[in-house]
């Protein structure tokens, strides 16, 4: 019995977190009601607080929910890492942002959401964390330093590797998100070819001074 009652209270859980995350993408955090998200998972509103105490925790386990998605090894982009696409594949590793950011549209949206009304509240330690994420990555990818050997000499490889990233995230995220396809004025496959020759090659030509 206890058991049963364990799972109903799990599924409803599911259910408000389904309908908060479909509304808070579509309508923003104050467009939404806590009235919206229990008609939405077809429960009470008295359901919805007793798992949840406020409209605000709603909106930070969902940001949590992401935030835990990025750390798992089945995460498309950190698939193509491991896989080993970067630096050697830029080209997976922009598919691989593509498919994170396809599979994660609702929860990326609601990055924008807290910048736009909370002014990054929620998101802020994660970004300020996030070059030690990639420093701990890499570590562990090339326990030996290797991989500065494949890098210009004197980059950094978390540096490098969080702007490649950023880059094609980024890029995913304005023509997923905000709809804008073809974006630099070309078909993306061209684009994203563009991008990595610009990553791996840099902007100036090979005999032009770099000061």
């Amino acid at each position: 019995m206890k058991q049963t009652q364990e799972k109903k209270s799990e599924r409803s859980r599911g259910l408000i977190l389904e309908a908060a995350l479909q509304l808070f993408s579509k309508h923003g955090y104050r467009g939404t009601s806590i009235r919206e998200i229990a008609e939405g998972a077809g429960l009470s509103t008295g359901n919805v607080y007793h798992h949840f105490p406020d409209k605000e925790t709603l909106f930070r386990t969902l940001l949590d929910q992401y935030w835990e998605a990025i750390d798992t090894p089945d995460f498309p982009f950190n698939k193509a890492l491991a896989a080993g696409a970067f630096p050697n594949d830029l080209e997976a590793l922009a598919e691989a942002a593509r498919e994170s950011v396809s599979a994660y549209r609702r929860h990326v949206a609601l990055i924008y959401v807290d910048v736009v009304e909370f002014d990054g509240t929620h998101i802020r330690k994660f970004y300020s964390d996030m070059s030690d994420r990639f420093a701990t990555f890499l570590s562990r990818r090339f326990p030996d330093g290797s991989l500065e050997d494949q890098l210009a000499p004197g980059l950094n490889p978390s540096t490098a590797l969080m702007v490649a990233s950023r880059v094609f995230l980024h890029y995913f995220a304005v023509e997923i998100l905000f709809g804008v396809p073809n974006q630099l004025g070309r078909e993306t496959p061209e684009a994203l070819k563009e991008i990595s020759k610009i990553l791996r090659r840099g902007l100036l030509k090979p005999e032009s001074p770099i000061k």
